[in-house]
């Protein structure tokens, strides 16, 4: 079940990075930064930092390029801290 979320999580990052990238493109409707670091903190993080890496988007915005890492390293310690919790 967490596999399925993780998965469209990911999905749903990608696909509103990449939006936002075309949207800033053709001056139209963009993503609110709030809205894509809230969906990378849900779980989104390393499909979003690859994907803005991958299409070079906010790669000069310092919110993203240091944010979208320490969301992962938070995240990464949260599980690590759950696991374990679950084995001692």
């Amino acid at each position: 079940m967490i596999f399925i979320y993780l998965i469209v999580i990911s999905l749903l990052a990608i696909i509103l990075t990449v939006y936002d990238k075309s949207a800033a493109r053709r001056f139209a409707w963009r993503i609110k930064e709030r809205t894509l670091l809230i969906v990378s903190a849900l779980g989104g993080s390393v499909a979003m930092l690859l994907t803005m890496l991958a299409i070079r988007h906010k790669t000069q915005r310092m919110k993203f390029m240091v944010g979208l890492p320490l969301i992962i390293i938070t995240q990464i310690v949260i599980v690590v801290y759950i696991l374990t919790r679950a084995y001692l």
